[in-house]
């Protein structure tokens, strides 16, 4: 039985207790519902038909008051159009007998409406006023409270027995918990213990296995690992064997060592499938694995400008992480899929992006770099379609999200009728939801257009005053709400910008906004403008609990949002700002700590402009 098939076994019983405690939930949750629906179904249709009966037995002894008051032609309506309806709500409650003594109540009432209806109809009869005050009081009168005590027995006899099935559901429901509690008990440890014995049994090769390498890594050259079997790991053993076997004999020269020492390092960077360039302290090219040999069409053998024989892309590539790593700037981590080089292949273009660390000497200084270009062609088609899905989705979900909001706005404002107190509070927040899920569309479809390449800016000559105004006056509702104070600091130096207003306050409002949330009550949002050289910088800077190193490489990604981050939102404005300020040409960045608040920071372009002094 090979490896795999033991973990596989060893996680097994972990399986099976899962699938029956599945079964039980699904077992006795249908039970339950099956228990509270036999309530609704026994009882409520009783309790429906009585309270009915009584009201329009109530609406029929009114009219027999509207004729004795003198108002006979309106009473003979009111009490004509009663008796049908009462008539058929008495049938529902004959085909409705589900408790015991509720037959012969029915009876009863049955009785007691038949006598009403006799003595109504002879008070109907009654021609003088005398008579028809006489015959009220004497004979419709005690029939109709006969009539109504009769249905009233019936309502207090459903409802008793919905009171003591709802106390039995809950009884069972309680049996129900605690049979849950000890099935999930008993399938855990059983399964756990279960899966922990097979797995240390299928994985104890592996421990003999470690041992020898240990002893191996210590000098002892004549340690073997002893592994029965014929799985991956006793082959691994005969393979580590053999290895230990070559490495006694290596070991008996100087010479064997060096050579040993030299393909090991060789084997370990061929092994590699993506290219892997290593250059010197001087900048010239002293190994390359065959990955980069095949895809950079590169060769020690070939002498003169080795890297002038690489696609232009790649070599430019190569030549900035290069530059990077050897001028001491640390190792080179892209910052995200647009960085990636294309180069094409025979057997169809491949993307490769960079990544470089520097190679240290025994006095710590750089004495190489080594370039790692990771194939991400199939991570980059899958990130294209996963944003053509976004785009598409997005795009569908906006028409009929326009309609709602327009039907939810049109609720709110009472254009199709009054709203109760009750419903307004609803509807505003399910139109709070939409503008939400609006903002949240708008962003997906911003999101697809930068990806695509059509984002088009209509770049012009705006003050810098006018953008910030614009950024705090969007967010001035939300900072009063929370009790933030926004202020601003714009440099004399900085007149105007170059920029797309529209995206620019998509993106100044985004910071504010962020830094708005992130701010508890008496704490203040600054948006500060000042010229760093020839470019123009803007800083937003909160108040708030600040952002922890782990997590601001990550802010910046699409769709990441940290934890304990407020709700709303996709986790895109980031993304979007950062990519709005890469089209306009600047860079944008964050500088944090815990506790101590957060200031985002973006520079433009800034083309000269003469600066007024007084």
């Amino acid at each position: 039985m090979t490896l795999r098939w033991r973990l596989w076994l060893a996680q097994a019983p972990l399986a099976l207790a899962l699938v029956l405690v599945g079964v039980m939930a699904v077992f006795t949750l249908n039970r339950l519902g099956r228990s509270g629906q036999r309530i609704l179904q026994d009882n409520y249709r009783s309790v429906l038909a009585t309270q009915r009966m009584t009201e329009q037995l109530e609406r029929m002894d009114s009219a027999a008051l509207f004729i004795v008051a003198g108002e006979r032609e309106r009473g003979m309506a009111q009490q004509a159009a009663q008796r049908q309806v009462l008539e058929s709500e008495l049938k529902v409650q004959e085909g409705n007998v589900t408790e015991p003594g509720e037959a012969e109540a029915t009876r009863n009432l049955r009785a007691a409406w038949r006598r009403y209806e006799s003595v109504y109809d002879g008070f109907l009869g009654a021609t003088s006023s005398d008579d028809q005050r006489t015959a009220y009081f004497l004979s419709v009168e005690p029939a109709f409270r006969d009539v109504k005590e009769a249905a009233s027995a019936i309502l207090a006899l459903n409802q008793d027995a919905m009171v003591h099935k709802s106390e039995e559901l809950r009884r069972q429901s309680d049996r129900v918990n605690t049979l849950m509690v000890l099935t999930v008990l008993a399938a855990f440890a059983v399964g756990l213990v279960s899966s922990t014995s097979l797995t240390h049994r299928a994985l104890r090769p592996v421990s003999v296995l470690s041992q020898a390498v240990r002893r191996l890594g210590r000098g002892d050259y004549e340690v073997r690992a002893v592994v029965e079997g014929a799985d991956e790991i006793a082959q691994l053993g005969q393979d580590f064997n053999s290895m230990a076997e070559a490495l006694q004999q290596y070991r008996r020269s100087s010479l064997g060592e060096l050579l040993q020492a030299q393909a090991a390092s060789q084997a370990a960077i061929d092994s590699l499938p993506d290219p892997v360039v290593v250059f010197g302290s001087d900048g010239a090219l002293i190994n390359a694995n065959r990955s980069a040999e095949d895809v950079l069409k590169l060769s020690l053998e070939s002498g003169g400008d080795v890297l002038g024989r690489v696609v232009p892309e790649a070599r430019e590539v190569l030549e900035r992480v290069r530059g990077h790593v050897l001028g001491g700037k640390g190792a080179y981590q892209p910052r995200g899929y647009e960085e990636a080089v294309r180069v094409a292949l025979t057997d169809g273009d491949r993307w490769l992006l960079p990544r470089g660390s520097p190679v240290y000497g025994e006095t710590g200084e750089v004495v190489g770099a080594t370039v790692i270009l990771q194939d991400v062609t199939r991570l980059r088609r899958f990130d294209e379609l996963k944003n053509d899905l976004v785009a598409t989705v997005a795009h569908e979900f906006r028409t009929p999200l326009t309609s709602l909001r327009m039907a939810v706005h049109l609720v709110v404002e009472g254009v199709v009728g009054p709203v109760t107190e009750k419903q307004a509070d609803l509807l505003f927040a399910a139109r709070e939801d939409c503008e939400r899920l609006q903002g949240i569309v708008d962003d997906l479809l911003d999101l697809s257009r930068i990806q695509a390449g059509q984002l088009q800016l209509q770049v012009r000559a705006v003050p810098a005053d006018e953008l910030v105004d614009a950024a705090l006056d969007a967010q001035r509702a939300a900072a009063d709400e929370r009790g933030v104070r926004l202020s601003k600091r714009v440099g004399l130096e900085v007149e105007s910008v170059d920029v797309d207003p529209d995206r620019l306050e998509l993106v100044l409002g985004n910071l504010v906004g962020n830094g708005v949330k992130h701010t508890p009550a008496g704490g203040e949002v600054e948006v500060h403008v000042s010229r760093d050289g020839t470019r123009v910088r803007f800083e937003v800077r909160d108040t708030g609990e600040g952002i922890a190193p782990e997590q601001q490489a990550r802010i910046f990604e699409k769709f990441y949002r940290a934890p304990g981050a407020p709700a709303g939102g996709a986790g895109l404005g980031l993304s979007i700002a950062r990519d709005i300020v890469q089209a306009h040409g600047g860079e944008m960045g964050v500088v944090s700590a815990p506790g101590q608040g957060s200031t985002f920071w973006f520079t433009l372009p800034q083309r000269a402009a003469a600066v007024e002094t007084t």
